[in-house]
């Protein structure tokens, strides 16, 4: 037997044969061209082609993952379009006379290269969709396959690769994934996110090489705990096939229970709800047994597009979800988009280091017109509903303060019109910038709200990069640095009578269910496969033992410590 312990990233026990997937990547010869132009004709060819490969494959994801997934790949369009990208590639072509193979390798691989060494979660995920588009585009230019997988997994297996790329995992037949294994990766990366919203167990950063695992070896994945087992033991199968037994019964008994309320022992409520990024997701979350939604992503609405949406566009959409929700809580947070995207008709500029630069509420300032615009929208979507508006990346009082006077002002304009709109609107602000939580008490008078997004709040608190495996272990939101400007936010809320939700991935971790209940925190939102085990959770505890729980937490001196003193845990 041989062991590998790694980093969750999606909880359950899978068993099953070991599938390698190690694709063969297409060797770029760089060769001499004499005329330039037919090489350009040549990969426009190419480019199309993969335009319509990609388009297949965000369809296959919005039909099989959700709409988050699917956006995906509208980021990959978008490369496909870039227009400091291509001009370098021309460039290569047209003045070195180079193939248009070595051209898009070298532009790409070193745009991707550049995004990695970043200190940015999601920006080193962007490098990993870089590599795709490239291997993809060359791919085409070669005449070899389109990547997918779902042809080569005949068998429900547990999928074992070096890493995986988007395409890569949405390819493969989801009927037949028991599991995913990757030597390398972040809990964050693409290949995580979507595990967990096929709900199939996953550990990424398993250090493995996967040289050495042999084919269709019988393999145990423990999710739960970042550990995978190549030709375990009769004893280790016989305790895995047990605790898998142990998992899909609760598994089940969570689903029957989902769509009660989530009140802990003596009584106390509080709001179980989803992150979404359009209708279907919506659909799933109610599905799930979601009571609302705590974060709507509203910028996927904006990307792979060539013009701003129309107000009448955006109402319609933001209607639709209001529709499927009928009557629950909806949080939209406004667009949360900067010079990381390529958003040509927003006219942003490249910046060394945009996830600390123009983006989010910053905008707000050579750009009211966007927030206007949104506003607008959710005013007239949000009719009869209960609308709950939140502010991105808020690091100051001055952002909120002009932000509401825009929100007023659209307002006021949409009743002199004579149109109906949301008659009662709760606004808040994201908590993500440490800033925002050291300062939580001085936005009360401008806000309703607070949500905790802690995936940021913990790579900005920590100046850690959680998908490069040599040190995602450090982004832990479990770091008592990161707990304690939580506990600071919910004290300072509470204190003048204001609520706090939370929809980074702590939420929806059920081992993080009774510190953040002992903290005082009034509504998880998280993925919808994940409202149900949560749910189940908060119905185990009383808020008095939570209460001790958060006390001791708090005064631990590492995530480490944290980890293992909750999970000693026993409920009450």
């Amino acid at each position: 037997m041989r062991q590998y312990q790694g980093l969750p990233a999606s909880s359950g026990i899978a068993i099953g044969p070991a599938w390698i997937y190690n694709p063969v990547k297409v060797a770029v010869k760089v060769e001499s061209i004499q005329d330039p132009e037919k090489e350009w004709l040549r990969l426009m060819s190419a480019v199309n082609l993969a335009r319509n490969q990609i388009q297949a494959l965000e369809e296959r994801a919005r039909l099989n993952f959700g709409e988050n997934e699917a956006a995906i790949f509208e980021a990959h369009l978008e490369f496909l379009d870039d227009v400091d990208m291509m001009s370098g590639v021309r460039g290569i072509i047209f003045n070195q006379s180079l193939n248009a193979e070595s051209a898009i390798e070298t532009v790409f691989n070193e745009f991707a290269r550049e995004m990695s060494e970043l200190e940015d979660a999601y920006l080193a995920a962007r490098a990993q969709d870089l590599y795709d588009v490239s291997h993809r585009i060359i791919r085409c230019l070669t005449g070899g396959d389109d990547g997918l997988a779902a042809s080569l997994l005949i068998h429900p297996s547990i999928i074992v690769a070096d890493d995986l790329t988007p395409s890569d995992t949405v390819g493969f037949d989801k009927k037949k994934i028991l599991g995913i294994c990757t030597a390398k990766g972040g809990p964050t990366s693409h290949t995580a996110i979507l595990a967990r919203s096929l709900g199939v167990p996953a550990i990424v950063s398993g250090s493995f090489d996967i040289a050495d695992v042999e084919s269709e070896i019988l393999t145990v994945l423990d999710g739960n705990e970042g550990v995978v087992m190549f030709g375990p033991t009769i004893n280790e199968l016989n305790l895995a096939k047990e605790k898998r037994v142990e998992w899909e019964s609760q598994r089940d008994e969570q689903m029957l229970s989902t769509n009660r309320p989530a009140i802990t022992l003596d009584g106390h409520v509080v709001e179980v709800v989803a992150n979404i990024g359009g209708i279907d997701d919506a659909k799933k979350a109610v599905e799930m047994g979601a009571e609302g939604v705590g974060l709507f992503r509203t910028e996927f609405l904006y990307l792979d597009r060539t013009e701003l949406l129309q107000t009448s566009e955006q109402a319609s959409i933001y209607r639709g979800v209001v529709d499927v929700l009928a009557g629950r809580p909806l949080v939209v947070r406004t667009l949360d988009i900067g010079g990381d995207k390529n958003v040509p008709y927003l006219s942003l500029v490249s910046e060394a280091n945009p996830f600390l630069g123009w983006r989010g509420i910053r905008m707000i300032r050579e750009r009211p017109d966007l927030l206007a615009n949104q506003f607008e929208a959710l005013l007239l979507a949000g009719v009869g509903s209960d609308l709950r508006i939140m502010l991105p990346m808020v690091s100051g009082v001055g952002e909120v303060i002009r932000a509401r006077e825009i929100l007023e002002e659209v307002r006021q304009s949409l009743i002199a019109q004579g149109k109906p709109i949301a008659e009662k609107v709760q606004f808040g602000i994201m908590v993500e910038v440490p800033s925002a939580a050291l300062l939580a008490e001085h936005f009360v008078p401008y806000v309703d709200f607070y949500s905790i997004g802690t995936n940021d709040l913990t790579q900005y608190s920590l100046a850690v990069d959680r998908t490069n495996e040599r040190v995602a272990v450090l982004a832990s939101p479990f770091n008592p640095a990161v707990l304690k400007l939580v506990a600071m936010t919910i004290e300072a809320a509470h204190k003048h009578g204001k609520w706090v939700g939370m929809c980074g991935e702590l939420a929806g971790e059920p081992s993080a269910v009774p510190l953040l209940l002992g903290m005082g925190l009034d509504e998880f939102s998280m993925a919808p496969a994940s409202v149900p085990p949560v749910k189940q959770a908060i119905r185990k505890w009383s808020l008095e033992h939570c209460k001790e729980v958060a006390r001791e937490a708090l005064d631990l001196p590492g995530s480490s410590e944290v980890i293992k003193f909750l999970k000693g845990l026993t409920p009450s």
